[in-house]
């Protein structure tokens, strides 16, 4: 009985020992589970927070962590591990003070709130901490931020730096005087007075301007943030740091035609665009200046200069602005450029296509184009390559792969000659008169020097004594190729087209089959059809002498 008795009570504490066992298990297995849910949980509520916060707030606030830029935080001072900076004003904040740093600084004010009568000048806007290393004090001249901790102030409009030591009270109440580009800053006291102005329904302007200086030209950044290399966003930033933000806009969340209203604030015939786009984009902004002429604006048309972050960036190549932007010039240079460019005039030009046919009731399509139109293998390649972006966008976002592609369509066309005995399908007519084609793969006629990302092609290889082309005579340039391996030829200066004559007019006839064609980087497959190409207006536009490339110095001189 007393054995039966011990072998029972060993069971029991053998069963408990199985029961803690299996609650521990599970407490190892659940508790790390827990754990990780929470921590999921507390980081998904602190992220709905911070977005938020973003939504409301006047900053402009980004991610930022320690790996994308060491910075300190201006309210605790500690290295930012995880946490935020305005792009407008620069303030760098961590998670944990980023409410509080929202409520506590003011952004950049785009214009002046509370102020009576027409004021001319405005206090600095100091922030502490995180100054750029090359910047040097405004009192002792040393530099700036060289501590490893949150140290020194930095004007937010006139990109002014101060040591703490140096900081004394007539800085804090000292004018601004908007630094460096204080010629291309719209000063939030002048947006304040026209608002006013407009609001008590007076139109006297001129008044105004003498307190923004004697040579003041304002600059409106219009860029797309799509374009090419995707630059659009890092420079949107940093040109909100040096300008007022209410003169930067984002092509990808307003209209060109909406932003360009922002002219009529300001004074006639003196405000600068730069638009940071390829040359589609450049196009679509000269579209919606068109407009203001149409409405009867045309005292308020700026002038436009171009950062090209496209592919090809033919145009901005012929305006001295260089074939690519990738980060290698500072914006600070960017914006000296602007305010030193010389005023010029680019022909634009009507393009209407009439299709053949005694049934045909739609209306002619009608484009406007600055820089080429064309019809045979390097429309196929645009043809190819628009097909293939439209299907996978995410894929072309480099200037490089862009050019790779149409590299491969190229060649694929030195092989297959898609487009071969183009001379028996059409008739082509400059200034009324017909001109005998020779055997033709492809017609490109032309209103700028350079075509097809660099080439140009009306000069080909300098030996023949023609005329420049010029983008302001109200003359157009045609030529014609034998197919896309003589256009590599001419692109690296080993052959010459054919050139065909200029023009004032041109008329092109498609007789039969379907051929590709393409306005300024516009392509479509296009049948039998009549292309008449007129002078439409002019563009005023900003050259930049200081770009151009080692075969266009002769052509600049011209211009």
């Amino acid at each position: 009985r007393g054995g039966a008795e011990m072998e029972g009570s060993g069971d029991a504490s053998r069963a408990v020992a199985d029961w803690r066992l299996a609650v521990w298990t599970l407490c190892s297995v659940l508790l790390p589970v827990l754990i990780t849910a929470w921590c999921s949980f507390q980081r998904s509520r602190r992220q709905l927070q911070i977005r938020d916060i973003f939504r409301k707030s006047k900053h402009d606030w980004h991610y930022t962590d320690l790996f994308g830029q060491p910075s300190y935080c201006c309210v605790c001072a500690q290295h930012i591990l995880r946490g935020a900076f305005c792009g407008c004003c620069g303030l760098r904040v961590c998670e944990r003070c980023l409410k509080k740093a929202d409520q506590r600084f003011l952004c950049k004010e785009i214009m002046m709130r509370g102020t009576a009568g027409a004021p001319s000048s405005m206090p600095h806007h100091w922030i502490r901490g995180n100054v750029p290393l090359c910047s040097c004090c405004i009192v002792c001249k040393q530099q700036c931020g060289t501590q490893p901790k949150l140290c020194d102030y930095r004007c937010v409009w006139c990109q002014y730096t101060v040591h703490d030591e140096c900081m004394v009270d007539s800085l804090r109440t000292e004018d601004c005087t908007f630094g460096e580009f204080k010629d291309l800053i719209i000063p939030p006291y002048y947006l304040s007075a026209i608002n006013q102005m407009r609001k008590e329904k007076r139109t006297s302007y001129e008044k105004v301007v003498p307190y923004c200086g004697k040579h003041w030209m304002p600059v409106m950044v219009l860029a797309n943030t799509r374009s090419g290399n995707n630059m659009g966003e890092i420079l949107l930033g940093e040109f909100k740091m040096l300008l007022n933000p209410v003169q930067v806009f984002d092509l990808s969340k307003i209209a060109p035609a909406k932003a360009l209203q922002l002219c009529t604030w300001l004074p006639c015939n003196a405000v600068r665009v730069l638009v940071c786009g390829g040359d589609g984009t450049v196009g679509w902004v000269l579209d919606a200046i068109d407009e203001m002429k149409i409405k009867g604006q045309e005292r308020y048309i700026p002038q436009v200069a171009v950062l090209p972050l496209g592919t090809g960036n033919d145009l901005s190549n012929t305006l001295g602005w260089g074939a690519g932007y990738a980060g290698e010039v500072p914006v600070e240079q960017i914006l000296r450029n602007v305010m030193e460019a010389d005023g010029i005039k680019l022909d634009r030009w009507k393009v209407q296509v009439t299709n053949k046919g005694y049934y045909n009731l739609r209306k002619p399509k009608v484009f406007t184009m600055n820089n080429y139109f064309s019809i045979g293998p390097d429309a196929l390649m645009a043809l190819n390559f628009h097909a293939h972006r439209e299907k996978t966008p995410s894929l072309f976002s480099s200037r490089i792969i862009n050019k790779a592609v149409y590299f491969f369509y190229g060649t694929k066309d030195c092989l297959v000659q898609e487009c071969k005995d183009l001379n028996k399908k059409v008739e082509l007519e400059l200034d009324g008169e017909r001109i005998e084609l020779p055997n033709l793969e492809g017609i490109i006629v032309l209103n700028i020097g350079y075509w097809g990302g660099g080439c140009r092609l009306w000069e080909g290889m300098g030996d023949e004594p023609y005329p420049l082309a010029r983008h302001d005579d109200g003359l157009l340039e045609v030529v014609g190729v034998h197919g896309s391996f003589h256009c590599a030829q001419i692109q690296v200066k080993l052959a010459n087209p054919v050139r065909l004559g200029q023009a004032h007019t041109v008329r092109l006839i498609l007789k039969s089959s379907k051929m590709p064609m393409q306005v300024d980087g516009e392509p479509w497959a296009q049948g039998p059809c009549t292309v008449t190409i007129t002078h439409k207006t002019h563009a005023l536009m900003l050259y930049h002498s200081g770009e151009q490339t080692d075969d266009d110095d002769a052509s600049s001189l011209s211009e």
